[in-house]
This record gives C-alpha cells, sequence and structure tokens, in this order.
C-alpha cells in the first residue's frame, strides 16, 4: 500500500509518499513548494486572495505528484496559520472545488497527539516516559505520555513566526534587550502552567521535533542532515541559550549565514529560540533529543493502523466545526511584573 500525506504549514506545502508495508511508513518520495503565508497573514487577519491562488496550486501539484508515485489521494491538512484565518472555511473550500483534495485543519491537540504518536514510534518504548515540544509557525504543542498516545496535550499561540510580528517587528533587524526580554516574559506567562505540569510529570526523555528545532539544533551543534535520520541529534538547553544571544545580536540576514539556519527561517529563529529555551528552563530539561518523526509520520501511522475511516471522520469533523474565534489577545503583558 503506497499512501501520501500533504502538510500545509506556515512556510511551506510538504508532500510525503510513503509504502506502509509491514505497518511501518517508509519514505519513497518527499516535496515541498514554498508559500511563506507566515509572512503574509498577520495573527488575526484572513488569507489574502494571492496566497490562496498560490496554495491552490502547490496542493494541486502536490496531489498530480502523489498520483505520478502511485499513491492514493493525499490525506491533506493544513496547521495554524489557516486554522486560526477567519476566512478559513473559504479557503478550505475553495481548495478542495479546485483541487479534489479534502484540505482540513486539526485542533492544535490533535496535532500535538499525532506528532507524539511519530515520536513515541521513532524513539521507542526503551525511552519511558516521554515529553515532546513542537514549535511551529503559529502555534506550539506540548504533549507527555506514558504509553502509545499522550495523556497530556496543549496548544499555546507560541508559534515562531507569530512572535516575531508581535515581538520583533517582522525580525529583519538585530533585536534589542528590550524585545528578547518582553519576548520572553510573554513566552514564560503563557508556558507557566503547562510547563508545571510536564515537570510535575517526571519525563523520562524530552524530544523535540519540527524544522524550527531541527535548525536551531544544528546551530547549537548538531551533525547535520547529511549524515542521515539515525544519526542521534541532541541539543543541549545551556548551548540553544547561548544561541539566543547569538541570534539576536544579528540581522535576518546574517542569521541566514549561520550553519543551519534558512533563509526563509531566518527572521523568525530567534524567536523560535526563545520558545525552545524557555520552554526547556521552565521544565527543567538539560536536554531535548531532536527527533525525525512528527505530524506528517503520526498521520501515516494512525491511517496504517485505524484505516481510512479514521481520515474521514477527521474531515467530516473539520467540515462541521464552528468558525474560527478571534485572534487571541496579544502576548504583550499590560504590566512589568513577572
Amino acid at each position: 500500500m503506497r499512501i501520501s500525506v500533504v502538510d500545509v504549514g506556515s512556510n511551506t506545502v510538504r508532500l510525503m509518499v510513503a509504502d506502509a508495508e509491514g505497518g511501518v511508513p517508509l519514505p519513497v518520495h518527499t516535496a515541498k513548494w514554498r508559500l511563506r503565508l507566515s509572512e503574509q497573514v498577520r495573527p488575526g487577519h484572513p488569507i489574502p486572495e494571492e496566497a490562496v491562488e498560490r496554495l491552490v496550486e502547490a496542493v494541486a501539484d502536490a496531489s498530480a505528484t502523489a498520483d505520478r508515485w502511485g499513491a492514493s489521494g493525499p490525506l491533506a491538512f493544513a496547521t495554524a496559520v489557516v486554522r486560526a484565518a477567519p476566512n478559513r472555511r473559504e479557503v478550505l473550500h475553495t481548495v478542495h472545488a479546485r483541487t479534489g483534495v479534502p484540505l482540513c485543519t486539526l485542533p492544535g491537540e490533535v496535532e500535538a497527539e499525532l506528532t507524539f504518536l511519530g515520536a513515541r514510534r521513532w524513539m521507542g518504548w526503551r525511552v519511558g516516559p516521554l515529553a515532546l515540544l513542537d514549535i511551529g509557525g503559529g502555534s506550539l504543542e506540548v504533549a507527555f505520555g506514558r504509553g502509545r498516545l499522550p495523556g497530556f496535550v496543549a496548544s499555546l499561540p507560541l508559534g515562531a513566526a507569530r512572535l516575531t510580528h508581535e515581538f520583533l517587528a517582522g525580525g529583519q533587524d538585530p533585536a534589542s534587550r528590550d524585545q528578547v526580554r518582553e519576548l520572553r516574559r510573554g513566552v514564560r506567562h503563557q508556558l507557566r502552567d503547562v510547563a508545571a505540569r510536564i515537570r510535575w510529570e517526571g519525563p523520562r526523555t524530552a524530544v523535540a521535533t519540527s524544522r524550527t528545532f531541527q535548525q536551531l539544533g544544528r546551530l547549537c551543534g548538531a551533525p547535520p542532515g547529511r549524515h542521515g535520520p539515525f544519526m542521534e541529534r541532541r541539543m543541549l538547553c545551556s548551548d540553544l541559550g547561548d544561541a539566543v544571544g547569538r541570534l539576536a545580536a544579528l540581522s535576518a540576514a546574517e542569521r541566514a549565514r549561520l550553519p543551519g539556519i534558512s533563509a526563509p527561517r531566518a527572521a523568525q529563529s530567534l524567536a523560535g529560540a526563545v520558545v525552545g529555551h524557555t520552554a526547556m528552563k521552565l521544565i527543567g530539561l538539560d536536554a531535548v533529543t531532536l527527533c525525525p518523526w512528527a505530524i506528517r509520520e503520526g498521520i501515516l501511522l494512525r491511517h496504517i493502523e485505524d484505516g481510512p475511516s479514521w481520515w474521514a471522520e477527521v474531515v467530516r469533523r473539520s467540515d462541521e466545526a464552528a468558525p474560527p474565534a478571534p485572534a487571541p489577545v496579544p502576548l504583550r503583558l499590560a504590566s512589568t511584573s513577572n
């Protein structure tokens, strides 16, 4: 059986085509289309027409590519940027009508659950109670569990792109100490209760997923991707703290010349580093393991194990969901106290 998944994120549309023999999704082809939705959509604002047009073209290309590789119609989902847009329903309907692909949005908690499943399968049972951190463009997903699926999940509006717009004026110029301090305070305010819960659970192992963490890990000395997915990659909290200072002193163009930091993500790399470092400090993590499996693998695993009816139910619930709530109150705190 050959299946495919399409992930519409804040920066790119990614396609994974995988064989599912033996119950394990083995990639046979991957592709991506750069959209940079996070640069075109402000929190709480609709996705503009030109961005929707590019999204339609990317999903259509991804579906055609999956078909050429012999995969069934892709399991297509969009993350926080589309999920939080006031015109979400119109966007999903347009994509489906023009491409035939039923694009859906997943609640942040479901994203956390599926990402945890992918990480658990990659890491195995030997790692024991597992904590997960996943930084996207619009949200941060956190999970903890002792079994196949997590017992605790949370989705917070702490995405790297969102915070870059909110606190760092787009992230193109070097950040001031006051900007970084205010950003860290806002993140700490949002994360405090969730971090206390994870700390109380006492994880034996902590993993980090997402492109943001992968790039920060490379900046902190993790082996490059060319060494393959089976190379162990860890990131120390102390190294990430040092990276915050390095990134804050540079413009986006200068950050893009650092090891691991790509030009499209350079502007938001500082916000991602602050979120990751603050989360690790609050939870009490000295290090995290960088895990190559995340939400796409989690979706493929659920599809393999639970069959097509599981994804059909996900799409149905997305279609029936109420329009998204208004954008959350900005994270800037009125008081200067902690």
